[in-house]
């Protein structure tokens, strides 16, 4: 899979701030990442105290994600036009309304309104991070123009650095400490001043297509109609699952938004590789920030609460670490960007299966460890990917391709996998004449339900989260183990299932390398007369537009 790189590599920013502000991005992502794994955390303690069932938590851990989406691609379609102060200053605003939502919960709170400011909340904490991303992904590919999936996976290492954090912090405040999940919560506001600071005063270069005077149509000409289609069904989710529009109203608005696209890029199909990354990028964002969410959940069931935390904590170890290594894996093994992205999709898919078969901490570091290199590289080279070949669309393409990652992990990623946790354990109860008659005093009040999948009525959260606590106590008695048994099996199949996801990104990357073989190797291509066609350093000439 050795391919010689013909696009060139160079260290060079074309600002005297670039690492400042290469910082500052770091900073901003950092934020969504300890707030991110703060809430995976808790999600057993909302269990516990709100009767959450698997469904619920993972619409408003997916809340954590979709909102995102209307962040970043807002805040890309207008960044090159107002510039990134404001978008900051916008998050900055958003964050600081998240946390007040978030940890306003009343005191005794029903299960419906905890879970009505928990998903709001998420939402609004959403949307912040994506505008942050609006800025950070534009600005790092335009201050690196050549060599943008090292720098794009260095920013984006601050997204592990912050799980680690923010599961230490949970792992020593939740676990050791006892203290509630509000204070935990509420620690993610210190990074967000931090970014603030960073990025005051700061002045921010324009992308290369904002730098040529492109129209806004121009921009969005390569998404086209089939970029907007990928998006517009993920707002058709949006819209039918978690704002409980009718069915027919969020067609409407779907379609309206697609036409708006259409019209503004008089009609223009799109460019059919661009609409292939999008589609990957969906399946990205399901089994990265997707099983992200439920990954500490389940390993912490299989083994214990400790021991999850301290699982997740190492995956994002090695993610943060590896991702400052893209550059050197790349030269040492002569792989393009594509050529990488296979790579990784394989591992991931074969880490995936090894983790569901875990029995012991050593056995499941080791295939987690398997796992979190599989998927180290995928969002920010994917990014570098789309920023290589679609120069002309400035910041919206990019920003786009992550919204439809984090609508795809809000909307299919962590509510299928939520899903697939009630399905397969209500199967396993029901396989036996005792888990039949478990099932019957404990299971939930309202089914599950996702996509065209036929609904299904999963266990009520008290009753596990009971049931576990009796397990680890040595008080359960026959039903409890069999609850908690059944829970475990479901959540094993449940990872199982889930590996078909990165197994179908292997295929398409092979599909994309050798397209690319076949029209004489991948390389970056940049607007004519921009600041991508400067600071050449070595390497072959670049592509120009």
């Amino acid at each position: 899979m050795s391919e010689v790189l013909d696009y060139q590599v160079s260290d060079v920013g074309i600002v005297s701030n670039a690492r400042r502000l290469l910082f500052a991005g770091f900073m901003a992502i950092l934020v969504a990442g300890v707030g991110f794994s703060i809430r995976g955390s808790i999600m057993a303690d909302w269990a516990r105290i709100y009767g959450f069932t698997g469904a619920q938590l993972g619409m408003i851990a997916g809340a954590g994600l979709t909102g995102f989406c209307f962040g970043i691609i807002i805040g890309g379609l207008i960044a090159d036009k107002i510039g990134y102060g404001p978008l900051v200053l916008a998050a900055f605003l958003l964050h600081a309304v998240s946390a007040i939502l978030s940890l306003a919960v009343p005191a005794g709170a029903s299960n419906q309104t905890a879970y009505t400011f928990l998903y709001w909340g998420s939402f609004i904490f959403a949307v912040a991070n994506g505008t942050l991303e609006g800025v950070a992904n534009p600005l790092v590919a335009t201050l690196f123009p050549h060599n943008r999936t090292h720098y794009l996976n260095i920013l984006h290492a601050s997204w592990p650095a912050g799980m680690v954090i923010g599961s230490l912090l949970h792992l020593v405040m939740g676990d050791q400490m006892h203290i509630g999940w509000r204070i935990q919560l509420g620690l993610f506001l210190i990074p967000t001043v931090m970014y603030g600071l960073f990025f005051f005063g700061q002045r921010m270069p324009k992308s290369e297509a904002a730098e040529k005077g492109l129209s806004f149509g121009q921009m969005f000409k390569d998404v086209g109609i089939l970029g907007a289609l990928v998006i517009c069904y993920l707002i058709f989710l949006f819209s039918k699952d978690a704002l409980h529009i009718p069915q027919i109203w969020s067609t409407v608005i779907a379609g309206v938004l697609l036409l708006a696209a259409a019209v503004v890029t008089k009609f223009s199909i799109g460019a059919i590789l661009l609409f292939i990354l999008f589609c990957t990028h969906a399946l990205v964002g399901a089994v990265e920030l997707g099983t992200d969410g439920w990954i500490q959940n389940i390993t912490g069931n299989i083994l214990s609460p400790s021991q999850g935390t301290i699982l997740f904590i190492w995956t994002s170890a090695v993610m943060f670490s590896l991702r400052f290594c893209a550059n050197f894996i790349e030269k040492t093994l002569k792989l393009s960007p594509v050529g990488l992205l296979f790579v990784c999709a394989s591992v991931a898919c074969v880490g995936l299966f090894l983790v569901s078969g875990i029995t012991s901490f050593v056995v499941a570091m080791a295939a987690l460890t398997v796992y979190a290199a599989g998927k180290t590289f995928f969002w920010p080279t994917m990014l570098a990917v789309a920023s290589d070949r679609f120069p002309r669309t400035g910041a919206i393409a990019i920003s786009i391709m992550g919204g439809i990652g984090m609508m795809s992990a809000g909307m299919l990623g962590s509510p299928g996998l939520g899903y697939a946790k009630d399905r397969f354990t209500a199967q396993q109860l029901q396989s036996t004449p005792q888990g039949q008659a478990v099932y019957a005093v404990h299971k939930a009040e309202k089914p599950s339900q996702f996509l065209v999948f036929s609904p299904v009525t999963g266990v009520d959260g008290k009753a596990i989260e009971s049931a576990k606590g009796a397990v680890q106590a040595g008080t359960a008695d026959d039903a409890q183990k069999t609850l908690v048994a059944a829970n475990q099996k479901g959540d094993r199949m449940t990872l199982r299932a889930d590996a078909a996801i990165p197994a179908t990104m292997a295929v398409i990357y092979l599909l994309l390398f050798i397209y690319f073989k076949g029209i004489g190797g991948y390389r970056a291509v940049h607007i004519a007369g921009t600041h991508g066609d400067e600071h050449v350093t070595h390497g072959a000439p670049v592509a120009a537009v």
